[in-house]
């Protein structure tokens, strides 16, 4: 990752996506991480950054914006998994919306499409098994996982797989990161709460965008999947 001096015209684009703090925290690792490459340059291509809230609807509404804007070559949506230990490459995102807490905007929907109608799920279209191995490659620990959940990662990830299906030539997808240690360390209790630093994360969200910019065909290998 390079820090960029000045925009150029015409120069392709990488949009990465993050969220706010939610559900009491104050810090969301996503968001974090994200805010890290604003201005910056990765493999020739500028980077946008952007923090959606961490709303149904609301969320959607912002990428859909900042998709029209930036016009990118790629789209990476970044949601923080705590729990998790390891850099989860979303991938499948389904039509569900069934929130264990409510959002920041206070709705709370149970088993509800995320878009009447649509199909039942879409695929992430990132090279995901050769993101997890280049990034095993460097030392980073990564999984392919096959839930994104039902909260506001998901609502996104689906509505994100859906606009660029009509969209021709956007590659994108979604990247679960865990909690950074400042965080595990205010809300460990009994047991270890597992972390990463938010160079790794960082690090890890640059490999997988440049990884996406330059294989077109994913490997077809065992993929070490989250449940």
């Amino acid at each position: 990752m390079t820090k960029g001096t000045k925009t150029q015209k015409g120069k392709k684009k990488i949009l990465l996506a993050g969220f706010e703090p939610f559900d009491g925290e104050r810090l969301n690792s996503s968001g974090q991480a994200v805010e890290r490459f604003r201005g910056s340059v990765i493999a020739d291509r500028e980077v946008v950054s952007e923090i959606l809230p961490c709303a149904f609807g609301e969320s959607l509404t912002e990428l859909k914006r900042a998709i029209d804007r930036v016009k990118p070559e790629l789209v990476l949506c970044i949601g923080q998994a705590g729990g998790r230990s390891a850099i989860g490459l979303e991938r499948i995102a389904i039509n569900l919306d069934d929130a264990r807490i409510p959002d920041n905007n206070d709705s709370q929907p149970i088993d509800e499409p995320v878009v009447k109608g649509g199909p039942a799920a879409y695929w992430s279209t990132l090279p995901i098994k050769a993101i997890v191995q280049a990034l095993n490659e460097a030392r980073i620990k990564a999984e392919v996982s096959n839930t994104a959940g039902t909260f506001v990662c998901n609502h996104v990830f689906y509505g994100l797989m859906r606009t660029l299906k009509r969209l021709n030539g956007i590659r994108g997808g979604f990247i679960h990161v865990p909690y950074l240690p400042q965080q595990a360390k205010v809300i460990r209790k009994k047991t270890p709460i597992p972390s990463m630093s938010l160079r790794q994360i960082t690090n890890g969200i640059e490999i997988a965008a440049e990884t996406s910019l330059t294989v077109d065909e994913d490997l077809q290998i065992s993929g070490g999947a989250l449940h």
